[in-house]
């Protein structure tokens, strides 16, 4: 591991900061970032950093602060509002008291801080006081814990580093860790660092950059001492699969997700979802092939921060029976059902033993570790599951190191129980109320489009990530990117789909399960049109508008079917018709014909669905010619015809539709998101139903 620091960087980091922070602060956030941008230090909120400067009061006083990393923040991205200022010698008294409770210690920082609208200060922020340098950092990084999460870690770690740095064993965050730190520097009052058996590493000095770059020099010599104790390979080879491991990710993954959600018994939202990220890298394939796989996944993650992320332990499943496609469910739910009990006993057993008690979280593991299929992991949102996929795949690299140089030994349970279970670790998830499509998965084909936007837009909003598929990747790959601008990273997948090509719209599906675990809601809503009289309608232009919007449904109802049995959590098929459907047009045949079909289609999908649990309903929208700035492309092909057609001219076309309604409504593609979020989101007992989305136009009545 090399410095990172440059100068040019550290001066326009003090350019862009200084003058409104002062220049220690912006040296803090230009080495926190350089610790927080590098995946071997710290993930995703882990880690934190400080300085020790000065603020000024109301009165004008210039006061000694801490300015220390705010709980749940990240340090790769901080910005100075990410280090809320504590007024250091309140803080440094409070290490006169024996004993302090978490909570209070969360409240005595509360009313320490300059400002009472800033985030809470982390939980680590009293040891960061409690010792007299300038700067500190904290990292969880991989070679540290890969050292010291062995039978003879503090021994190694002294070998190692030798007086450089004091050493501890595993001690629970908050006030008492604080004091030990701060004792055993006072004690050796020359240290760089101090190593935190199982928990990470700490550094300190004068300036940023010495700080920081003891840091790096105390990870880089626990690096080159494993490297040097390695033997090769890690691990043993145990079984090899020729199957694609993305292929068998695909075809697991959205039964596992269905094992994995939670019944709520709320018969309107019966399920609590997870959606998923795989990875596959020869690294995590070699782990799961392994023949020390069972023994490794069987043991604690590298640091107990990770508990709430990922769970103690994955689900690893030694021998999937890929061969054979009921069994393997079989071994699966079986699987689940273990993981279940044993974390029931898990959790039981450790309030009886620590005489406490907790409400317990749920049961379902976060993370699965098949052989041939690599590592599924599971969280409440797509960032969420990135998070334990990335922790996930440090974790299985640092305990093959482990393992390589001495052998992997990580907390008891026991610790591991105080840390899932600790108020201020499930503070840093946050609280956040469900929307109406919280964690199901919306499948939605022509989503290029403009109604297909449109219904990703609201589904987005309302809390679903959203997978456009569309024959033009390019403008879904733009439509998904704007919609995660929205919602968020991870929010929104974009996928090449030909919905006439069954093998394709297979594929496509295949790719969501591979992406997000699986689909909760399908919507059929590519389609394409024509314009001509029926006495001059060729049979290839017929056919061509019926490949789209009538096989194209069925294709894409039968492969969401597909997925929904697999899952076993019921789901939702939502067909973009059309008015057309019982108002047709003049010169509209081979459309109205085509929605037509789709649409008793959609009817007898609801009849033969109903036993999965599955919900289909139909939408028959009027004209919509854009959403936003993303045009129709079907009425970018057909205006001409129609305006032809009823003797207009194409700019006349919008308002004669808005006119013709009963409401003079202008109908738009967020409308038709919105009937989908509504039959989505199961606010009636409804499947076979036809919404009218036109204004109100009276021969379009359902009848």
């Amino acid at each position: 591991m090399e410095s990172r620091y440059r100068e040019a960087d550290a001066r326009a980091a003090i350019d862009r900061y200084g003058a409104d922070h002062g220049e220690d602060v912006a040296l803090r956030v230009y080495t926190s970032r350089l610790i927080g941008g590098d995946p071997d230090l710290v993930l995703h909120g882990g880690g934190n950093t400080s300085v020790k400067s000065t603020a000024t009061t109301v009165h004008g006083d210039s006061v000694e602060a801490l300015y220390v990393k705010g709980s749940g923040s990240s340090l790769d991205q901080v910005e100075p509002a990410g280090l809320p200022a504590v007024q250091l010698a309140g803080l440094r008294r409070l290490r006169e008291l024996d004993a302090l409770t978490d909570e209070e210690m969360v409240n005595q920082l509360r009313i320490h801080l300059f400002d009472a609208g800033a985030p809470n200060p982390s939980v680590e922020a009293l040891l960061h006081a409690f010792l007299p340098h300038k700067f500190v950092d904290h990292s969880h990084a991989d070679a540290v814990l890969a050292l010291t999460n062995q039978p003879k870690g503090a021994e190694w770690a002294a070998e190692c580093l030798g007086q450089r740095v004091a050493i501890l064993p595993y001690i629970m965050p908050g006030f008492p860790l604080a004091k030990a730190v701060a004792e055993a520097v006072e004690a050796r009052p020359d240290v760089e660092g101090v190593v935190l058996a199982k928990h990470g590493l700490f550094s300190f000095g004068a300036t940023a950059r010495e700080s920081y770059e003891r840091h790096i020099e105390l990870v880089d010599a626990c690096e080159r001492f494993l490297a040097e104790r390695e033997r090769a390979p890690r691990l043993t080879p145990r079984v090899r699969h020729d199957a694609a491991p993305e292929a068998l990710a695909a075809r697991v993954a959205p039964r596992l997700r269905g094992l994995l959600a939670e019944a709520t018994g709320v018969p309107d939202a019966p399920y609590r979802r997870f959606v998923m990220e795989w990875r596959g890298s020869p690294e995590i394939l070699d782990f799961c092939n392994s023949a020390e796989a069972l023994e490794l996944a069987e043991t604690g993650p590298l640091t107990p921060d990770h508990v709430i992320r990922t769970k103690a332990t994955p689900l690893f499943l030694a021998e999937p029976k890929w061969d054979d496609d009921e069994a393997l469910c079989a071994q699966l739910e079986a699987a689940v059902g273990q993981y279940r009990s044993d974390y029931v006993a898990y959790f039981e057993r450790c309030q009886r033993e620590k005489g406490v008690q907790r409400q317990p979280l749920d049961a379902a593991p976060r993370v699965a570790l098949l052989p041939g299929a690599g590592a599924l992991c599971f969280g409440r949102t797509a960032r969420d599951a990135r998070i334990a996929a990335d922790i996930t795949e440090h974790t299985l690299a640092a305990k093959a190191r482990a393992h390589a140089t001495g052998g992997y030994e990580a907390l008891t349970p026991s610790e591991l129980f105080d840390m899932e279970y600790w108020s201020l670790e499930q503070a840093k998830l946050g609280k956040r109320a469900d929307r109406a499509l919280e964690g199901q998965v919306v499948f939605v084909t022509g989503g290029a489009g403009a109604i297909g936007v449109g219904i990703g837009d609201v589904c987005a909003a309302a809390g679903a990530h959203v997978v456009l598929a569309d024959v033009d990747l390019d403008r879904a790959q733009a439509a998904a990117s704007r919609i995660e601008s929205e919602a968020g990273g991870g929010s929104a997948f974009a996928v090449a789909a030909d919905v006439t090509d069954e093998d394709s719209v297979r594929a496509a599906v295949d790719a969501v399960c591979l992406r997000y675990g699986g689909i909760d809601v399908a919507v059929a809503n590519a389609g394409v049109a024509h314009v001509d009289p029926v006495e001059t309608l060729s049979g290839s232009d017929a056919r061509r508008v019926a490949d789209v919007n009538y096989l194209g449904v069925l294709h894409t109802i039968r492969e969401a079917a597909r997925v929904f049995r697999r899952q076993g959590t019921g789901g939702h098929v939502i067909v973009n018709a059309s008015k057309n459907v019982f108002a047709p047009g003049k010169d509209f045949g081979a459309y109205s014909a085509s929605k037509a079909a789709a649409h008793q289609l959609g009817k007898v999908a609801a009849i033969e669905l109903a036993p999965l649990g599955v919900r289909v309903n139909l939408v028959n929208a009027d004209a919509i010619f854009s959403e936003g700035e993303v045009p129709s492309g079907l009425w970018q092909e057909i205006a001409p015809g129609r305006a032809r057609s009823r003797g207009l001219s194409e700019e006349e076309l919008p308002e004669f539709y808005r006119r013709r309604n009963l409401l003079r409504a202008t109908v738009t593609a967020r409308h038709v998101g919105n009937a989908v979020v509504f039959f989505a989101s199961n606010q009636t007992p409804t499947t076979g139903a036809t919404l009218p989305i036109d204004g109100g136009i009276v021969e379009a009545f359902p009848r």
